[in-house]
């Protein structure tokens, strides 16, 4: 699913493995697609996923390796050593965050002029060509065929971001079988309805 807001981002991936130094940051706000394309590199590339909290270094030598919100916090040294194996031959790493590598809190200098010199791809909150491209595939994974008038009720309406667009999808496909109801626009405003009446008492 490409559009504007992801678009330099999937450029940037498809670069691989020309990354300059072995490395790449996947940056963006929470619920853009950050880990949707960084999991779909992995399988391309045949990367191993590494734990950001026990980083298995090793597996990691002379192939591509994933490692996520890494601004979540992890092991300077661990980064430091990675982002070193990164530049070697067979090697290279894509690391994923919500902000970019020179925000990150580092204590080790080496690591901070590493971090500073990462390449970044910067991901936006998703635009309407994204949200319309993944709810048709979500829609698609469950046999559904909503109504054509369904998807632009939904963009105007939505948490904008790919797990709540996930979300959605999931609570019309429960509904849809248990009111043995067909997915419409009627269905959609029902549910999203729902939502605003729980935030309301939640905020009471």
């Amino acid at each position: 699913m490409t559009g504007p807001s992801n678009a330099p981002a999937l450029a940037a991936l498809d670069a691989w493995p020309a990354w300059p130094g072995g490395g790449l940051a996947l940056c963006g706000p929470e619920g853009c697609g950050k880990t949707h394309l960084a999991r779909d590199w992995a399988g391309r590339a045949h990367a191993v996923v590494l734990d950001r909290l026990a980083p298995d270094i090793a597996a990691a030598a002379g192939r591509p390796a994933l490692l996520e919100d890494v601004d979540q916090g992890m092991d300077d040294e661990a980064l430091f050593h990675l982002l070193n194996q990164a530049a070697r031959a067979g090697a290279s790493l894509l690391v994923t965050a919500r902000k970019p590598p020179a925000l990150w809190d580092a204590a080790l200098p080496d690591l901070r002029s590493r971090l500073k010199a990462l390449n970044v791809a910067e991901i936006e909150a998703p635009d309407d060509q994204v949200l319309s491209g993944v709810l048709r595939k979500f829609f698609r994974e469950r046999n559904i065929r909503p109504h054509d008038d369904v998807y632009p009720y939904l963009l105007r309406r939505m948490e904008r971001s790919i797990p709540g667009a996930e979300e959605i999808v999931r609570r019309l496909d429960e509904t849809d079988h248990e009111l043995m109801r067909p997915v419409s626009r009627v269905l959609a405003r029902e549910i999203l309805e729902e939502d605003i009446e729980n935030l309301d008492l939640f905020d009471g």
